[in-house]
């Protein structure tokens, strides 16, 4: 009879959570929680739609080669994408692993996908290590992607197959296209982006930071340039952090992101103010940071009134790429993610350097 090796405690602690929650380990599927309409919509609207075509050429592929799937989840772990070998594709619907499945460890038990949003690190489940009994056939290995400014987790990539899934250096792969998908986002947030369709009395910014440490942004209304501001060091550096953030910042956030551990709140009102307060008097309607307090603050454009509070505000369209030379542990991120994508594509092209 062979003896079942000690559970590692990362996988305990998941069956335990799973057991709380009431999964039952004879539960063939994992439940459906999106149907096709929402789902489609959901993927559509999703971040990571942007970067999944890049991963489905590289680790999609890979997974169709030996006979597995790849998945790619939201932050809830319902997923979004599933792709592979129509093998491995037949084999993972009797198990519910499809799309609009969700793989929460609460609803679905032990599993990679689960185990890795709920510790937010890269994880690997392997055969009998999952919860339900369905599933213990299988292993799989996933990594959180995170957003690459602000480090919210946006989903997970998983791959889930047979014994070949089990090679630590499965993990290793699945770590490093999430990171590559971090890096294509970095890039995407500070490559220009379209033209905001401008109307009368609509002001645009283009913002130049590559490269320096005093931003240089231009103001135009209707399409005609009105003013040319040079920033400080330290607000090129928040408005760098807005601007890869369309959905906004919170204080906290925005704390961290200038000043990790020392999150010095009031030094970050001060300067929040500061750069609000320069932008009114240099621009009228130039560009908003709410009062520096409750809330999230993002770049906006409004039409009309300077009031910096006032409802209606829609993120503005930032021109430009934006990575200072110096700055906080943000910026830094930034600019390590696309040296990284640049490294990349240096050595993927296969031109001389």
């Amino acid at each position: 009879m062979a003896i079942r090796p000690p559970m590692r405690a990362e996988v305990a602690e998941s069956w335990h959570r799973s057991a709380a929650a009431g999964v039952r380990p004879d539960v063939d599927e994992a439940p459906i929680t999106l149907d096709v309409d929402l789902l489609r919509d959901h993927r559509e609207a999703h971040p990571l739609a942007a970067v999944f075509p890049a991963l489905d050429d590289v680790l999609g592929q890979a997974a169709r080669d030996f006979d597995a799937v790849m998945a790619v989840s939201d932050a809830s772990a319902q997923l979004l994408w599933v792709c592979g070998s129509p093998s491995a594709l037949r084999q993972a619907e009797r198990i519910g692993f499809v799309e609009g499945s969700n793989w929460d460890e609460r609803l679905a038990g032990t599993n990679a996908p689960g185990v890795a949003l709920t510790l937010d690190r890269p994880v690997a489940v392997i055969g009998q290590e999952h919860f339900r009994r369905s599933v213990q056939q299988w292993s799989c290995a996933a990594s959180p992607i995170h957003h690459p400014t602000t480090r919210e987790v946006l989903g997970v990539l998983d791959v889930t197959g047979g014994a070949e899934v089990a090679a630590p250096q499965t993990l290793a792969m699945v770590r490093a296209a999430a990171r590559m998908a971090e890096s294509e986002l970095a890039q995407r947030l500070l490559s220009a982006g379209p033209p905001v369709p401008e109307s009368r009395g609509t002001l645009t910014l283009h913002v130049e930071a590559l490269g320096r440490s005093e931003a240089l942004v231009t103001v135009t209304s209707g399409g005609r340039r009105r003013e040319r501001l040079r920033l400080s060091p330290r607000h090129s550096e928040i408005l760098v952090l807005l601007a890869s953030a369309p959905r906004g910042l919170s204080g906290d956030e925005l704390a961290v992101l200038l000043y990790e551990d020392d999150q010095g709140t009031s030094t970050l009102r001060a300067e929040v103010n500061r750069f609000a307060a320069g932008a009114r008097r240099r621009a009228a309607r130039l560009a908003s940071v709410p009062a520096a307090g409750r809330g999230a603050r993002r770049l906006a454009r409004r039409r009309g009134s300077d009031d910096l509070g006032r409802r209606g505000q829609r993120t503005v369209g930032v021109l430009g790429r934006a990575v200072a030379p110096v700055g906080g542990p943000g910026v830094q991120r930034l600019r390590d993610a696309l040296a990284d994508d640049l490294r990349t594509r240096l050595i993927t092209s296969g031109a001389p350097t």
